[in-house]
């Protein structure tokens, strides 16, 4: 009924609900007939819809358990303080013929917004397509292109820490370790980054590293492989990618950035790679995990084996079942089996467990693992062998099946 506005400002959407079935025509002549003279004759609704200041009034209507449910739409034209008393009016109505009614707004909606959004999302839409239509020109966009991406950074979690806007997107994530890291591989594309922020490792980052794949992008010094081992000892780390020698994620090209993720390496081969590097007189030097007074440190920097360890007489039996199965078997205080997990995955689900007193497992005990260990309030870690050791704490032991059957 009535002509369209020229230019929609809002859609008034209402809601109405009659007590007996009633058509279309009975609600719209409803409206305008409890309507008329309510505001006076500058907004009764006939004449705001010929002067097309309102649109056609839509409904949609259903009968139900002998009711009529209609959902009503009112295009308008008018500022949004006419609007809103258009929409209270409407509510006010509650007869539809010889039936009761109940009529309740909805929604206002700002069409104006929509358009904006919509604006936005076409031009971010077109740049894109000039990027990949016109790459001689990307000398010349330079400039603008790290503006728009350096825009792009967002306040991520709790810690507000520095990110690209594909965090929650991306079945990956790469984390680097500053600022500055972010806003470089925004600069090339890389929208799934995220930074540390600091000293202290945050919560976010580790709820992160639990659900998606992290690759830890650090810088090619002494300092990127200290926050790396830090960060590996708290957070779930996939993969490790590093920076040239003596180069830092910030200052790194397109190209250099592209080949240090391609290269990028399993977690265990990264910690693999950086014990063969390691220099004898410096390996008591290496980050502390565990408090100072808490540590025993043996001659020739290796924990001697044969600790006193008492285990049940069922564990022996379970020690000699788990021999060549490359599994790990999690047990409490009274050395009650809480789970079973391939070796793979203990350092996963020790983090996630609260309550493990005993570790037994097919593998070798190494100094991650002590250092994971002794912060989830383990007290003994028995393995198939023992591995390098330069620091354990003094309330943890370590044994080898070997040490344990022997006894």
């Amino acid at each position: 009924m009535g002509g369209a506005p020229t230019s929609i400002k809002y859609v008034v959407k209402a809601k109405m609900e009659v007590s007996g079935i009633v058509d279309k025509h009975d609600i719209i002549g409803a409206m305008f007939g409890q309507t008329e003279g309510l505001l006076g004759e500058e907004l009764d609704l006939r004449e705001l819809q010929k002067m097309g200041r309102l649109g056609r009034i839509e409904v949609k209507i259903k009968e139900t358990n002998g009711k009529t449910i209609a959902e009503i739409e009112i295009p308008s034209n008018l500022d949004k303080v006419e609007t809103a008393l258009i929409a209270a009016a409407v509510e006010s109505v509650d007869r539809v013929g010889p039936y009761h009614a109940k009529t309740q707004i909805v929604e206002i909606k700002d069409v104006r917004a929509e358009k904006r959004k919509q604006i936005v999302e076409r031009a971010i839409s077109i740049l894109k397509m000039l990027e990949h239509e016109i790459p001689e020109s990307k000398e010349l966009l330079e400039e603008v292109l790290e503006r728009v991406r350096t825009a792009e950074l967002v306040e991520y979690g709790p810690e507000k820490l520095p990110a690209g806007p594909d965090i929650d997107k991306s079945d990956a994530i790469i984390i680097v370790e500053g600022r500055a890291d972010v806003i470089n591989l925004l600069k090339h594309g890389y929208r799934n980054v995220i930074a540390v922020g600091g000293a202290a490792i945050p919560k976010t980052i580790m709820e992160l590293s639990k659900r998606k794949t992290a690759i830890l992008f650090i810088d090619g010094d002494r300092g990127g492989e200290l926050i790396a081992r830090n960060l590996i000892n708290v957070a779930d780390i996939d993969f490790v990618a590093r920076a040239p020698q003596g180069r830092e994620v910030e200052e790194l090209t397109g190209k250099e950035i592209a080949k240090a993720l391609q290269n990028k390496v399993p977690v265990e081969e990264f910690l693999e790679s950086i014990e063969k590097e390691k220099k004898p007189h410096r390996e008591v030097k290496m980050e502390v995990v565990v408090p100072a007074d808490k540590l025993v440190e043996k001659r020739n920097s290796k924990i001697e084996a044969a600790e006193k360890v008492e285990v049940p007489r069922e564990i022996l039996q379970r020690i000699d079942e788990l021999k060549g199965t490359l599994e790990a078997v999690l047990y409490d205080e009274n050395w009650n089996e809480i789970i079973s997990v391939p070796v793979k995955d203990l350092a996963s689900k020790l983090k996630e467990l609260d309550n493990v007193k005993y570790i037994v497992f097919d593998g070798i005990v190494t100094q991650r693992l002590v250092d994971l260990a002794y912060t989830k309030g383990v007290k003994t870690i028995i393995g198939a062998r023992i591995g390098d050791i330069v620091r354990k704490p003094a309330e943890l032991s370590i044994a080898s099946f070997d040490d344990v059957i022997a006894k």
